[in-house]
C-alpha cells in the first residue's frame, strides 16, 4: 500500500469504530450507513494487512495491531485537521467546523444549558462535539488530539497547553435540613472539616478542593461517584458536602430534606478555565472563544479579568 490508497476518510471511520465500540454508533457518527462504513475498514484491513477489530455480535475490540494503528491516524487526522485550520481560519476569524468540546463532570450538565443558546447564535458555523469526563482524562484527550478545547478547573499541568481563566465559581454547603449547620450566622468552611463531610471519589478534581478548602483530611468522609449522588446522600441524612454553585438547585428544597447555604465573603470556591494545545492553528478563535464563555459567566460566579491566555 502507498499513501495515494490511504484515505483520511477511512482513518476517520476505524477511529469512530474504536471511539464508539460499535460500527452502527461509529457510522451515525460519520454521517454514512453502516455497510459503506464497514467496508471502507476491510478495504483498510485488507490494504494494510491487519487486522485491526476483533468482531462479535455483542462488541467490537481493538487488536493489538489495531490499537497502534489508531493511536497513529489520531496523529495523522489532528494534523490534517491544523492543516485544514490554517487555510480557512485567518487571524480574527471566527470558528468554523468541527470542535471537540470537552468539561469536567462536576461542571459540564450545568453550565452547558446555559451557554448552549448564545453560543450557536454566536458562532453559527461552529459543529460542536460536546463531552464530560475528568481532569485526567481531558489533558490526555487534548495532548492525543481527541480533544480540541475543554472547560476544566484551575490548577491544570500546563505543559504544551494554553490556559485562559473564565469566571470563580464558590461552593455551596448542601446539608440535611435538621443538622446543625443547617442554620446559623455567617458560614466558614472550616466548620464543615469532619467526619459528616461526602466526598466525590478519587481521581475527581472537585475532591481535591473540597479537602483543601475545609482542611481535611484526604481519608475523612464517605464517597461518591457523582454529585447527584452526593446530593442524594444529603437528603438521606449520610451527611454534608460542597457543592459547586451551578449545580445548587433555585430555591429551597421541594421535599424539606436539605438545605442549601452560601459560605461567608472569604468562603471556598474553584476557577473555571478554557484550555487547549498551545500548537494549535485556532489559538486566535479558541482566545476568542474563551472571552465569549467570560462574557457569559453565569449568575452568581464572578468573571476573570480579561487576558493573555496563559501558555
Amino acid at each position: 500500500m502507498n499513501l495515494a490508497g490511504l484515505s483520511l476518510r477511512d482513518l476517520e471511520y476505524v477511529v469512530a469504530v474504536a471511539d464508539e465500540g460499535h460500527f452502527g454508533r461509529a457510522a451515525e457518527r460519520c454521517n454514512v450507513s453502516q455497510p459503506t462504513l464497514s467496508v471502507q475498514v476491510r478495504k483498510l484491513e485488507t490494504a494494510l494487512g491487519l487486522t485491526l477489530f476483533e468482531r462479535s455480535n455483542r462488541r467490537v475490540l481493538l487488536t493489538e495491531a489495531g490499537q497502534a494503528i489508531v493511536r497513529q491516524a489520531r496523529v495523522v487526522l489532528a494534523e490534517a485537521q491544523r492543516l485544514l485550520a490554517l487555510a480557512s481560519e485567518g487571524r480574527g476569524s471566527p470558528l468554523t467546523g468541527r470542535l471537540v468540546l470537552a468539561a469536567i463532570q462536576t461542571l459540564g450538565p450545568y453550565f452547558f444549558p446555559l451557554v448552549l443558546r448564545p453560543l450557536r447564535e454566536q458562532y453559527p458555523s461552529l459543529m460542536l462535539s460536546l463531552s464530560e469526563t475528568r481532569t485526567a482524562e481531558i489533558v490526555d484527550g487534548l495532548r492525543d488530539g481527541r480533544i480540541d478545547a475543554a472547560l476544566v478547573s484551575l490548577p491544570l499541568p500546563l505543559h504544551g497547553l494554553a490556559v485562559s481563566p473564565l469566571f470563580v465559581e464558590p461552593f455551596w454547603l448542601a446539608c440535611p435540613a435538621e443538622h446543625a449547620l443547617a442554620r446559623g450566622g455567617a458560614l466558614s468552611a472550616t466548620e464543615i472539616a469532619g467526619p459528616d463531610l461526602l466526598l466525590l471519589d478519587e481521581g475527581n478534581c472537585l475532591r481535591d478542593q473540597a479537602i483543601a478548602a475545609c482542611g481535611a483530611g484526604s481519608s475523612v468522609g464517605r464517597h461518591a461517584t457523582s454529585l447527584e449522588t452526593l446530593r442524594s446522600m444529603v437528603a438521606a441524612g449520610a451527611g454534608y458536602t460542597l457543592l459547586p454553585a451551578l449545580a445548587v438547585p433555585a430555591g429551597p428544597d421541594p421535599t424539606g430534606l436539605t438545605v442549601t447555604r452560601a459560605f461567608d465573603v472569604d468562603g471556598p470556591g474553584r476557577t473555571i478555565a478554557l484550555v487547549w494545545r498551545a500548537s494549535d492553528p485556532r489559538a486566535v478563535g479558541l482566545t476568542n472563544l474563551a472571552a465569549f464563555f467570560r462574557a457569559h459567566a453565569p449568575p452568581g460566579t464572578a468573571a476573570c479579568r480579561d487576558g493573555e491566555p496563559v501558555v
